[in-house]
């Protein structure tokens, strides 16, 4: 059993994740604004790199506060064998031969109706209580959560302005955090972090929480925090470092290039010299679609 990350240094240049470490992998999670993508677009580079570690036989997972309408396309699409959507409020994965999309989430309809009301009231008040925010463009194909745009398609807020959105949130009783471009806030107390280990133990059969080490993280913001924590190879692309001196916690190592780009870095450095056969597969434990 591997040990939670403790003390360690952070921001260790990726070249130091050694063989020996590499080689334990066996799966990848992976944040997408600012990690895969670049000015809001996924690179060619990033999607090659999803292709080259799904073809290794790794596990390759996004997980991101994306809304369910996006996560669903990347379900079907993407080179991945699954995604973790709205800041843990479902998973997703497509059975390519069955032509079949599993959907599981982290609360019943009917707790996620009652969420909705609430949320739907915060929506109306936010916009008017913080000149500059705006409700995300994506908020329509949301189910689970609300997402406040401060740098996507607004100009970009200053942190004072940003701070006061969340507080907004939590004095409603909701859990908000804080991505490159939105603040995104639900009720409940689940998290990237507590779906995204139910995913690997409930379908790949990867104990993430008993091996850790078993997994590689990569973000580049304030949310991805609690990921940076727990997971011993965490990586962030070169543009964490503009977030230094304000995450709680440091990922272990950092690529040279920001965005896409860093993450093919991190790609090549897991893909070098690891052992693994062409698309190996896991058998997958039976599941079912969730109410």
């Amino acid at each position: 059993m591997s040990s939670s990350s403790g003390t360690r240094p952070g921001f260790q240049p990726i070249e130091r994740f050694s063989t020996a470490q590499r080689r334990k992998v066996r799966a990848v999670l992976t944040d997408i604004d600012d990690t895969l993508t670049e000015s809001g677009r996924l690179p060619a580079i990033a999607c090659q790199a999803l292709e080259n570690l799904h073809e290794s036989g790794l596990i390759v997972i996004p997980v991101t506060g994306r809304p369910a309408g996006w996560c669903d396309m990347i379900a079907r699409q993407w080179p991945v064998d699954g995604v973790v959507g709205e800041n843990g409020a479902f998973y997703f994965r497509y059975e390519q031969g069955a032509s079949r999309m599993i959907r599981k989430y982290m609360k019943t309809p009917t707790e996620r109706d009652a969420d909705r009301e609430r949320l739907n009231t915060l929506q109306s008040q936010i916009p008017s209580l913080v000149p500059g925010s705006a409700i995300a463009s994506d908020q329509a194909y949301r189910e689970a959560d609300l997402a406040i745009d401060f740098a996507e398609d607004v100009p970009p807020l200053p942190p004072a302005t940003v701070k006061r959105i969340v507080e907004i949130f939590e004095q409603q009783g909701a859990t908000a955090k804080v991505s490159s471009i939105h603040v995104n806030g639900w009720f409940g107390g689940y998290d990237k972090l507590t779906t995204s280990l139910r995913m690997l133990l409930d379908e790949f059969g990867i104990d993430a929480a008993a091996h850790r080490d078993a997994v590689v993280f990569a973000g580049d913001s304030p949310n991805d925090a609690p990921m940076f924590a727990y997971f011993p190879n965490s990586v962030g692309v070169a543009n964490v470092m503009r977030f230094k001196e304000s995450l709680p916690t440091t990922p272990a190592w950092v690529t040279t290039k920001p965005g896409g780009q860093g993450f093919a870095e991190l790609a090549s450095h897991l893909l070098h010299k690891k052992i693994l056969p062409a698309r190996r597969r896991l058998k997958r434990k039976p599941n079912h679609i969730s109410p």
